[in-house]
Formats: structure tokens, C-alpha cells, sequence
């Protein structure tokens, strides 16, 4: 055999090898955590749906968010999560919202203006 091509075949070889052992570690670190889950952790699934776990039942996890419950697939949650950025105390407007008024005739307004402070 010609020694570029064993050195290619070893190459390519230890490649695989380094692949697959990542992607396992990668999912013994998920089946563990899956495996720990417990009610009233905050978590996120594949699909992006946050929410609170209630219960587990063997592969059943029920998770509860906006008041409803639905029940998942263990291997559905991702990840633990915090809900989604709420908007901080100091930017609640007086109407306890969070919200920007925009006003009725937009042709007042001047296209350059972004709304953030200016930079120095």
C-alpha cells in the first residue's frame, strides 16, 4: 500500500472516530439531564415552546405554560430555559404595559429617527 494512502485512510479514520465520539458525549449529556428532569424546572423544547414542568410519568412530562397543560415526549425538551426577555421595570410605561404608542399620522415623523440615544 502506498504510504499517502495509508496516511489518508488513517486520516480519515481518526476523523469518524473523533466525530462519533463527540456526538455520543453529546448524547449522554442530553439523555442525563432528560433523565433528571423534575417539576418546576423552566424549560424550552426542540420546537421553542417554553414552559414549567409539572409532572413526569415515565416518558410523559406534563409541561404547563400561560395557564394550559400539555404533555410531552422526554426526548421533546431541549434544553432548561428561562422564559423569553421580559421588559425590565424601568421601560414600563405608565400604563404598566411596555409598550410604544405609535401615533395616527406617521408622515410627521422623521424617517432618520431610530429612537435610540445618540452615540458619541
Amino acid at each position: 500500500m502506498d504510504p499517502g494512502t495509508f496516511a489518508f485512510v488513517a486520516l480519515a479514520l481518526g476523523a469518524l472516530w473523533f466525530m462519533t465520539s463527540r456526538t455520543r458525549r453529546q448524547q449522554r449529556t442530553a439523555m442525563g439531564f432528560r433523565a433528571n428532569l423534575a417539576p418546576g424546572q423552566q424549560v424550552m423544547t426542540g420546537s421553542g415552546f417554553f414552559g414549567t414542568v409539572v409532572e413526569v410519568d415515565g416518558d410523559a412530562i406534563t409541561l404547563e405554560s400561560a395557564g394550559s397543560r400539555s404533555i410531552w415526549i422526554r426526548a421533546a425538551v431541549l434544553k432548561l430555559a428561562e422564559p423569553p426577555v421580559a421588559v425590565p421595570d424601568d421601560e414600563v410605561d405608565a400604563d404598566g404595559t411596555g409598550t410604544v404608542e405609535v401615533p395616527d399620522d406617521i408622515s410627521s415623523l422623521d424617517p432618520g429617527d431610530t429612537g435610540a440615544p445618540p452615540t458619541n
